[in-house]
C-alpha cells in the first residue's frame, strides 16, 4: 500500500508538472480586449438621408474651393516661348544635330517677348524641357549622394558609372545626373537696359545646408572628350551651385520646368523684353523641346488649371448624385411594408402552391 501509495502521489505530482510545464509553453494568448477583437467599433448604416447629406456637404464645399482656385490661377501671368528650333540659322534647319555639335558656331540668338498685362515682381524663370525623361532608372542611379555631402567620400563614385573617374582621379560631382547639367544662358534687357537676373535662393535649403556640402569642390568635372553639359567654377563649393542643385532634384515626368532665376521688378504691360539666349544644351538628338517660361504666382502658385477644374467636376457630381438619391428615395420613396417579395407563396419543401 506505500508503495502503491508512494506510486500515486508521484504520479499525481509529475501530473501537476507536466500541467504547469504545458501552461508555461502554451501559445495561446494572454486574454485582452484587443486579442479578442473586443473593442468598440463603429458601424456607420448610410440611410438615404446620411448619403444625401455628405453628398450635399461635399458638393457645397468643394465648388466654391474650384472656383477659388481657378480665380487664383487665372490672375497668374505667364509668358512662354519656344526657341530650340528658331534659334537655328536655316542653313543647319535639316540638320540640327550637326549644328548643336559644332563649337565654332556661334549659338546666340534673340528673341522679343511681349508682356501681355502687368507682372508684378518677382517674375520667376524657368526653362522647360519637354519629352526628357530624368526619371529613367539608369539615370537617376548614375549619382553619389555621399560625395555630394563630404569631401572625405570624393572617392564614393561606385553607383556614377560611366562618369565616375578619370586618369586624374574621382570625379566631383560624378555621374551622369551632374553631367547632363543644363547650360543654356539668357540675358534680359527692355528699352535696352539690362535687366538683373537674381540666381539666388533658387534651390531648396535642405538642399544647400545637408545635401551638398560646403567643403566640396568641383574636380575632373567635365574635363573628359565628350562633354554633356554645363561646366562648374572648381574655386566655389557645391552648397554655392545652385544651379547644380536645382538640376539634380531629378524630375518625375518627361516635361517639366526648372527654376533659372528670378527678375525683382515689375514688367509693364506691352513692353517688349529682349532675350538673348545661348542655345548649347542638346536637345536634338533625342527630339525635344525647350522653352523659356517668365511667371508671376499667387497663393496656389504658378498657373494651373487642373486643380480648379477637378474640384469643381468632384463637386458637381457630388451634387448630381445627391439629387438622384433626392428623387429616387426622398419624393418617391419605396413603400413600406412593400409584399412585392411575396408574390410566391411557397410551401415548407420549397414548391409553389
Amino acid at each position: 500500500m506505500d508503495t502503491n501509495g508512494a506510486t500515486t502521489s508521484s504520479a499525481a505530482g509529475g501530473g501537476s508538472t507536466s500541467k504547469s510545464s504545458s501552461k508555461k509553453h502554451s501559445r495561446k494568448p494572454v486574454y485582452s480586449r484587443f486579442t479578442q477583437q473586443e473593442l468598440p467599433a463603429c458601424k456607420p448604416i448610410l440611410t438615404p438621408g446620411l448619403v444625401i447629406a455628405t453628398f450635399t456637404i461635399i458638393g457645397i464645399i468643394f465648388i466654391p474651393l474650384g472656383l477659388v482656385s481657378l480665380s487664383a490661377s487665372e490672375k497668374v501671368v505667364e509668358i512662354v516661348d519656344r526657341y530650340d528650333e528658331s534659334c537655328v540659322p536655316s542653313d543647319y534647319s535639316n540638320d540640327k544635330l550637326k549644328f548643336i555639335q559644332n563649337p565654332s558656331i556661334n549659338k546666340s540668338c534673340v528673341r522679343t517677348l511681349t508682356v501681355p498685362k502687368l507682372m508684378k515682381s518677382p517674375v520667376f524663370i524657368y526653362y522647360q524641357l519637354d519629352n526628357y525623361y530624368q526619371n529613367h532608372r539608369r539615370y537617376v542611379k548614375s549619382r553619389s549622394d555621399k560625395q555630394l555631402r563630404s569631401v572625405s567620400d570624393e572617392k564614393s563614385t561606385k553607383d556614377c558609372s560611366p562618369e565616375d573617374k578619370t586618369v586624374d582621379g574621382p570625379i566631383v560631382p560624378c555621374g551622369l545626373v551632374a553631367w547632363s547639367l543644363f547650360n543654356d544662358t539668357y540675358g534680359f534687357s527692355v528699352n535696352s537696359k539690362t535687366i538683373e537676373v537674381n540666381k539666388h535662393d533658387i534651390a531648396w535649403k535642405s538642399d544647400k545646408e545637408h545635401k551638398f556640402g560646403s567643403n566640396v569642390y568641383p574636380k575632373n568635372f567635365q574635363s573628359g572628350g565628350l562633354i554633356g553639359g554645363a561646366k562648374l567654377n572648381s574655386s566655389v563649393p557645391l552648397s554655392k551651385q545652385e544651379d547644380l542643385m536645382v538640376w539634380m532634384r531629378t524630375a518625375a515626368l518627361p516635361t517639366f520646368r526648372k527654376l533659372y532665376g528670378k527678375i525683382e521688378q515689375d514688367l509693364q504691360a506691352n513692353e517688349k523684353i529682349q532675350v538673348v539666349i545661348q542655345n548649347n544644351y542638346n536637345t536634338y538628338s533625342f527630339s525635344g523641346k525647350k522653352k523659356l517660361v517668365l511667371s508671376t504666382t499667387s497663393w496656389i502658385g504658378g498657373k494651373n488649371d487642373f486643380l480648379g477644374i477637378a474640384y469643381i467636376i468632384v463637386g458637381g457630381l457630388c451634387l448630381f448624385l445627391a439629387v438622384c438619391f433626392i428623387l429616387l428615395y426622398v419624393i418617391k420613396p419605396r413603400p413600406l411594408g412593400d409584399p412585392s417579395y411575396l408574390s410566391w407563396n411557397r410551401s415548407p419543401a420549397g414548391h409553389p402552391n
